[in-house]
């Protein structure tokens, strides 16, 4: 997918998200959430979107969001002016494949159905690591394509039509785990239906 085809899909997007796509992927979601509540320090949220997760993270955290569409992130600033989240320290309009922030900025990192979205989730992925501390965490939450079975050849199916939908159905595992300074550490499918994996990383 192109940045403007995503751009446009998201601005289409805005609107619904929250009532749509949002519910689907609300357990996955929650679940990283909790994981992240659980360690301290600085938190950056790739392709933040709506801000659907900011009212659950804790106070404690010095959380900062970005995301590519000015569209999603008015949603979320006004998320956040509503509810008064005070653990969000920024929100950023900015390109995950070039993020504007120095080395080892951030205790946790975490992307959530994001990398079958960008253009290039390689880069991405190297950028994450980036700006992740040593011994820090990178959360990815997101839909890999299956090998067999029925949902493999719905994937297929709607693979043609990425740029309509926002995302890629058939997106394959192993174009995020080419990182080598980034160990899984943790592995699950979620609900609904395991359509989505919870992946934890540690940085060495």
């Amino acid at each position: 997918m192109e940045l403007d085809a995503v751009k446009n899909s998201y601005r289409r997007w805005a609107p619904v998200y929250d009532a749509t796509f949002g519910r689907i992927t609300r357990m996955g979601r929650n679940r990283a959430v909790e994981t992240i509540n659980a360690r301290r320090g600085r938190v950056l949220e790739v392709g933040v979107g709506t801000g659907l997760s900011l009212s659950r993270y804790a106070p404690h955290l010095e959380v900062t969001g970005i995301d590519y569409s000015e569209d999603m992130l008015q949603v979320a600033r006004r998320r956040i002016e509503t509810e008064n989240l005070s653990q969000v320290r920024e929100l950023r309009q900015m390109d995950a494949q070039s993020l504007d922030f120095p080395d080892g900025h951030f205790d946790t990192v975490v992307a959530m159905y994001l990398v079958s979205v960008v253009p290039n989730p390689e880069r991405v992925m190297a950028e994450v690591a980036r700006v992740c501390k040593p011994g820090g965490q990178v959360i990815i939450v997101n839909h890999f394509a299956r090998e067999n079975g029925l949902l493999a050849w719905v994937e297929r199916l709607f693979a043609p039509l990425a740029d309509k939908l926002g995302w890629h159905s058939d997106f394959e595992r192993d174009r995020i785990m080419g990182e080598p300074s980034l160990q899984v550490a943790e592995e699950r499918r979620m609900a609904p239906f395991g359509l989505f994996t919870f992946l934890r990383m540690q940085k060495t």
